[in-house]
């Protein structure tokens, strides 16, 4: 039985961090499910087709070096629920620090309570991509500050043409 993983998020936009934790989750399973999560009452900076495209484009190539394979979905409701539709038995979280960990220990708990056969699994930020979230990156992009420290170059352009309006 193949190991799928399930690795979800808002990715609005897709940070370093992001790219940090699928690194490292790429090597855990031989299916990666990147899903999008929409949620109608918030408006993102991308759309969910960006935000898919980019994903793809980015997270890709690490995927296909380590031998996983890679889909991006999108879902509504809850990351379980999402993780259970993919045929998921590990639920993959970043942790950036210890107020991370408190929610996710959190999370994991409930997650477990409504899904006995998926298992969460917290994997440890790397020391230069632990200050980075996608909220700072949008502000930083917005008031013209140069982002490409925190992002991939693809997504630095992105946001640079965004905010260029």
């Amino acid at each position: 039985m193949p190991r799928i993983a399930l690795y979800a998020g808002s990715f609005d936009p897709v940070t370093n961090g992001h790219l940090d934790v699928v690194r490292h989750a790429v090597g855990l399973a031989d299916k990666l499910v990147l899903a999008v999560g929409v949620n109608p009452g918030k408006a993102p900076l991308f759309s969910t087709e960006d935000r898919l495209a980019m994903l793809q484009d980015i997270c890709g190539p690490l995927a296909k070096a380590a031998k996983c394979e890679l889909a991006c979905v999108t879902f509504s409701g809850l990351a379980i629920e999402a993780a259970k539709t993919a045929g998921a038995t590990l639920l993959v979280r970043g942790l950036r620090d210890s107020t991370d960990f408190n929610y996710e220990m959190q999370m994991a708990g409930m997650n477990e309570a409504m899904a006995p056969g998926v298992q969460t699994v917290f994997l440890p930020a790397s020391p230069p991509v632990r200050p980075i979230t996608a909220t700072l990156v949008r502000q930083i992009a917005g008031m013209g500050g140069d982002v490409s420290a925190f992002v991939p170059a693809s997504v630095a352009a992105l946001l640079k043409k965004k905010f260029a309006r």
